[in-house]
């Protein structure tokens, strides 16, 4: 329990609407979402004092009044537990569904880990092979990516997970994959074509291919580059689209390796091609690029939360991306992506671990709450916690220590989709 808190206990006939308040018994043994929230309701009042508690700790440094005025009354003795009414009882049942459904989404986001590791792990062993064994190197990527396709397609809304932070050292398959998934993802809410769309994952496994051309002390590099430094670096669309034209990879894939850098307006490199110019596949690809660059730059400490940097490609790089895949990259992540640290409309604290593409407004956020484990941390739903809202987005300094530890913000963002959740229903 967080020490800084300050509680004290009052009398449940002291309860009134603005108290935030604390009930020290299990979860289960009532119908609240949480063990601490403010009272909003004489509802709320009415289902505390039926759980048969004759105190309750309040904190007045979150409530918006104080209590009622205490009426000594009586010792009568010991009371018996009010035995909770049938609505009471209805909604402890739909709190105990809502456990499981708690635990099945918990197993989901570690299963689509352990497929994300998979998934990097193949991506790694296809760098590996390009040049010794081009021809397997490539089948491997087509499976990888036909899998990926898939699991987008066998499900209308795809939901998608925030994974664990990663070895060091392994950002560039990271990245590849983060884009792939990200870039795939909006293809489809874009209506591409399945072709489309495949290509779309193999450029972007491949779009950084050029990178093993230049030194990895400017590739690796965490702070600012020279000049003749980002020079060099900028010709890795150039070589990467050398290598794709030598293993014969698809015109659709080298022209996103080589303009995954290219801005519509004109400003971006190696040849400041305009929207106009650049493979409409590409333009998607750019996108994404961007943003999961903003998310993971060299030095993590220099990185932008998902939410700034959507905000910041929104307000100051809007003329930099077509209009209308910029629009929809950000109605799929949703105003807060997963990653962001959140406050909901209740003051809660908590980050968001996954987004639904077909609700991007109501993602699942994992909530601090000091009077919970770390390890039994709720991840509520806010597409079915209707009373509550994202009110703001924080940085992660911006928490308190225990807050931090508590929700282990990432340090770098790396994105997957719900291959388990897609797969258990039946394709389209």
């Amino acid at each position: 329990m967080n020490s800084s808190l300050i509680t004290k206990n009052i009398s449940v006939e002291q309860l009134c609407i603005g108290l935030y308040v604390h009930l020290d018994i299990g979860w289960l043994k009532h119908s609240f979402a949480r063990n601490s929230f403010k009272i909003k309701n004489d509802q709320q009042i009415v289902a505390i004092k039926q759980l048969g508690l004759k105190t309750v700790r309040v904190e007045p440094g979150r409530s918006d009044c104080r209590p009622l005025p205490a009426n000594p009354a009586p010792d009568t003795g010991p009371t018996e537990i009010a035995r909770p009414s049938p609505e009471e009882l209805e909604l402890i049942n739909a709190k105990k569904a809502r456990i499981e459904k708690l635990i099945v989404e918990s197993s989901a986001i570690a299963q689509c880990e352990k497929e994300f590791e998979k998934a990097a792990n193949t991506l790694k062993n296809i760098s590996r092979n390009l040049f010794s064994r081009p021809q397997e190197a490539q089948r491997d990527a087509d499976q990888l990516i036909q899998q990926m396709l898939e699991s987008l397609l066998a499900d209308k809304d795809i939901a998608i997970h925030l994974m664990n932070d990663k070895i060091a050292g392994e950002e560039a398959y990271y990245h590849s994959l983060n884009v792939s998934v990200l870039a795939m993802m909006l293809a489809k809410e874009l209506h591409l074509s399945e072709q489309d769309i495949k290509l779309i994952g193999v450029g972007c496994l491949f779009h950084d291919i050029g990178k093993i051309e230049i030194p990895d002390r400017i590739v690796n590099k965490t702070f600012a580059l020279t000049k003749a430094e980002q020079n060099l670096l900028q010709q890795h669309c150039l070589y990467g689209a050398a290598i794709a034209e030598k293993l014969g990879l698809p015109k659709q894939v080298i022209d996103i390796i080589q303009q995954h850098h290219e801005y519509a307006d004109g400003s971006g490199y190696p040849n400041r091609l305009t929207s106009l110019q650049m493979s409409p596949l590409a333009r998607i690809v750019s996108v994404v690029n961007a943003y999961d660059n903003h998310c993971n730059r060299p030095n993590p400490a220099d990185s932008l939360t998902p939410y700034e940097a959507l905000a910041y490609m929104f307000k100051q790089q809007r003329k930099l991306f077509e209009p209308a895949a910029l629009d929809m990259f950000i109605h799929c992540l949703g105003v807060y992506p997963p990653g962001t640290i959140v406050q909901l409309s209740d003051a809660t604290l908590g980050m968001v671990m996954s987004i639904n593409s077909g609700k991007p407004l109501r993602p699942s956020v994992l909530i601090y709450d000091p009077d919970i484990p770390k390890h039994e941390a709720i991840i509520l739903d806010l597409s079915k916690e209707l009373d509550l809202e994202v009110a703001a987005s924080l940085r992660p300094k911006q928490l308190a220590p225990e807050v931090y530890e508590y929700l282990s913000p990432r340090k770098r963002m790396s994105y997957f989709m719900d291959t388990q959740k897609a797969s258990s229903k039946p394709r389209a």
